[in-house]
């Protein structure tokens, strides 16, 4: 876990140690003394919590919501331990997701379809279960209050079904947590910043993932945060490029759709060369072989994603 990343409007973002360095992000807002996370990572997340209020000169007495933009475990799997940790808290969820936060057993199962078991437990420990009386859904424009500075909450479907976007009323950037993508730092170029897709199983929808897009840039931010990996300038140029991404992604699912057991492979070897090819054109240094290892998983999860929507469509 690295340092404590300062931005303007009090607004910070730590790496949440999962996984991998700069894998993914947890937002901090403060406003007069008063504190929301946006997205908690997993149960190791939590002494990086705490570092940052100690950090800005709060306790755990200042935190009034834990905000998930979705539910999946990378995104929520610390959310439990964090409320534990955080006695004034309120958990700020999509409505589809409420249940499960207070009792997360079937989105453990869920994730262990996909991870397998045994490495559920590995990366996330045990899941902790939320009071429902905790609990605030966040329905389509929902807005709430940190001492008096408003988040709007956004119904963004596409990337799940259980997916919000945060407006911030007072900086006017959005927290996006997987609906604009991934922008891993290491890619950084020149200044400028990678963006690629996130097709990950099993609710992906190309037609509202491409809505939910529109959306977050009819708000016009100067910036997004994405949990993977924070902040991100030039909004609509890069949702140009998601909206051209997402639409190569469903190319290749499309091509490979009758290639039976090989098709998970030919998907994501599809998938890998795209990565390269968009990175090469953006004039990325790396190798192409670590560029290849910083995806890897996201890689994995996308032709996951593309395979399960490809024999959905109609």
């Amino acid at each position: 876990m690295g340092r404590l990343i300062s931005y303007e409007h009090g607004i910070y973002a730590f790496d949440s140690g999962y996984v991998r360095p700069l894998l993914a992000s947890v937002h901090l807002i403060v406003e007069n003394g008063r504190a929301a996370f946006v997205d908690t990572g997993s149960n190791e997340s939590l002494p990086a919590a705490l570092k940052a209020l100690d950090q800005i000169g709060l306790s755990v007495n200042s935190v009034d919501y834990v905000i998930l933009t979705h539910i999946h475990l990378d995104h929520a799997g610390g959310a439990g331990a964090m409320m534990q940790a955080f006695p004034h808290a309120r958990l700020v969820v999509h409505p589809r997701g409420a249940r499960h936060m207070a009792d997360p057993s079937k989105l453990i199962e869920g994730a262990s379809a996909v991870y397998g078991a045994d490495e559920v437990r590995r990366l996330y420990g045990e899941v902790l279960p939320i009071a429902a009386s905790r609990i605030i859904e966040a329905t389509h424009e929902l807005k709430i209050d940190l001492a008096g500075r408003e988040f709007l909450c956004l119904d963004t479907p596409g990337h799940a079904r259980h997916h919000i976007c945060i407006v911030d009323g007072k900086s006017g950037h959005l927290f996006t947590g997987d609906t604009f993508g991934l922008s891993y730092r290491e890619l950084d170029t020149a200044g400028r910043q990678f963006i690629f897709p996130t097709t990950t199983p099993i609710q992906f929808d190309p037609e509202a993932l491409h809505a939910s897009i529109d959306l977050i840039t009819s708000y016009r931010p100067e910036a997004v945060y994405l949990t993977h990996f924070s902040q991100v300038k030039n909004v609509p140029e890069k949702a140009l490029q998601l909206h051209r991404l997402i639409e190569a992604h469903l190319a290749i699912a499309r091509r490979e759709k009758k290639t039976g057991q090989e098709r998970h492979s030919r998907i994501r070897s599809g998938l890998a060369e795209l990565l390269l090819t968009e990175t090469k054109l953006f004039g990325c240094p790396l190798p192409p072989a670590d560029i290849l290892e910083i995806f890897a998983t996201d890689l994995d999860l996308n032709a996951q994603g593309l395979a399960v929507w490809v024999d959905t469509e109609k």
